[in-house]
């Protein structure tokens, strides 16, 4: 994986968190209730976290780990792009259930995401 692969992807994802996070404050704030947009907040608030994450391994590592990158850019998709689809899809009266499993898939793949960046930095920092 190439740095600038990694730093494109981040500044995508980070792109995305804000669009999402400012058309959730204004735009869904009159379609959805307190509970769907505090769901739709933690989607883009994982969103931009892990879109700093990837800012920072695309940053730090002059080859950076294809495993990590890819744990962390399935583990967003999966994870806040299925709140989102849950949120928005419950407000039109029709929630797509079958995203309810798919949520903690992605927070899964989330959590090895950190745990591969962990071993990585160790073997960085031990060497």
């Amino acid at each position: 994986m190439t740095q600038q692969i990694v730093l494109i992807t981040a500044a995508l994802f980070g792109m995305f968190a804000v669009i999402f996070g400012a058309f959730g404050a204004h735009a869904l704030q009159k379609i959805l209730n307190v509970d769907q947009l505090k769901s739709f907040e933690t989607g883009v608030k994982y969103q931009m976290y892990h879109a700093l994450v990837l800012l920072f391994v695309g940053s730090y590592f002059e080859t950076p780990s294809s495993a990590i990158y890819y744990a962390f850019v399935v583990g967003i998709i999966l994870f806040s792009f299925s709140i989102y689809g849950l949120v928005l899809s419950d407000a039109k009266g029709k929630k797509m259930k079958f995203l309810g499993p798919i949520t903690p898939l992605g927070g899964l793949l989330l959590i090895v995401g950190w745990a591969l960046l962990l071993y990585k930095l160790s073997q960085t920092i031990h060497n």
